[in-house]
């Protein structure tokens, strides 16, 4: 089975890839904001055996993109999540998150923690510890959405690329960096806004406080390069009952672009070791 179209209650309608769907193990994967499903597709050939679904989020790749930026909510998103597991008959899985897609995953783990058999978590935060960072972050992103939607996608994606966060990637080829530049540019900009806007780290629920009830496995991932989500991930891996951390040689905040082999590697090992 390729890609196909998945509508949840109120008729938004997901595009999701479902790889070797009759694989008795799922693994899932949420790209990060301005990706796409597409982000994955290294994995394939890595998980031969696994049933791989890679969604393309809300507002992202072909998944639709609704006007109303209050669609976009972490909880809702959480719940969409919930519908296309039903739909796919997929009662538990486990769960690969980067970056925006990374705190879907925390969400969805702190709220469905019996659907949840492990998590891979890449370069994210479980959320912002308090208050005043939050309104600082969210008015950060507003800011950020009303550029989009005045400036339009190709000034925007001019300035993603070149924020400290991916100054790895400049290291990349060329023909690599064309690749992930078309994949950001094929957004729309009202998706990318509300996506800011309705889920950005400002808007969805700060998790820290609740990260015991992570029952499930986890796997934090970082680059070396990339301080700040390493330091996060240290205080993370202090606080679950069960999780192994792996600080990435030669690799900043998108380490399945920089390093796609050994985060397969790495990731693969731990899906598949007895206690996920």
């Amino acid at each position: 089975m390729g890609t196909v179209k998945i509508t949840v209650s109120d008729g938004v309608c997901y595009a999701v890839s479902d790889h070797n769907p009759n694989a008795s193990e799922a693994v899932v994967c949420l790209h990060g904001f301005t990706g796409s499903k597409d982000s994955w597709s290294f994995l394939d050939a890595m998980f031969p055996e696994s049933r791989l679904v890679k969604i393309d989020c809300l507002g992202h790749g072909e998944t639709d993109a609704p006007i109303d930026g209050r669609r976009y909510s972490t909880s809702r998103q959480v719940s969409d999540l919930a519908e296309i597991f039903n739909q796919l008959k997929l009662h538990k899985v486990k769960l690969i998150g980067y970056s925006m897609g990374g705190r879907l995953a925390y969400s969805f783990a702190v709220t469905f923690p019996e659907r949840v058999a492990a998590l891979v978590l890449e370069s994210t935060t479980p959320g912002l510890r308090t208050l005043e960072e939050r309104k600082a972050r969210i008015m950060k992103d507003r800011k950020l959405a009303d550029s989009i939607l005045r400036d339009g996608i190709v000034s925007f994606v001019d300035y993603w690329e070149s924020i400290p966060l991916f100054s790895s990637q400049r290291l990349l080829d060329e023909s690599k960096r064309d690749v992930i530049r078309r994949g950001r540019l094929q957004n729309s900009p009202i998706g990318l806004a509300n996506s800011l806007t309705g889920m950005g780290t400002g808007s969805q629920p700060s998790w820290w406080d609740k990260l015991e009830q992570i029952t499930a496995p986890v796997l934090l991932i970082c680059g070396e390069w990339d301080e700040k989500f390493c330091g996060i991930n240290k205080k993370v891996h202090e606080r679950l009952s069960y999780s192994k951390i792996k600080i990435v040689k030669q690799a900043g905040h998108t380490v399945h672009v920089e390093q796609p082999r050994f985060f397969g590697k790495i990731v693969s090992e731990f899906l598949s070791s007895e206690k996920a």
